[in-house]
């Protein structure tokens, strides 16, 4: 296992140790918790990043109507089905 230095402001090392208190770890297992939550997060690949990214950003339009009403511009394009069940990002 690899070291290493790291500067924090006061205030979050104390909060930092309250939890580490309150959950009965050490500091250093509450921040390699944080690393290993942290680059699982980044990794995240494809549609899993980006769904629900409207949403998150205080849009209030349905994307699959918004499809549709895209696509009735189109002389020939195929009805979407509905969907039985609301998507939701996870």
């Amino acid at each position: 296992m690899a070291r290493f230095l790291v500067d924090i402001p006061e205030e979050d090392l104390a909060r930092l140790d309250a939890l580490a208190k309150a959950e009965g770890k050490s500091r250093a297992a509450i921040l390699r918790e944080a690393v290993a939550d942290y680059i699982a997060a980044e990794s995240k690949q494809g549609f899993e990043k980006y769904f629900g990214l409207w949403e998150r950003h205080g849009s209030t339009v349905d994307g699959l109507t918004y499809e549709e009403q895209m696509r009735s511009e189109w002389p020939d394009a195929p009805v979407l089905a509905t969907p039985k069940t609301k998507r939701t990002a996870a």
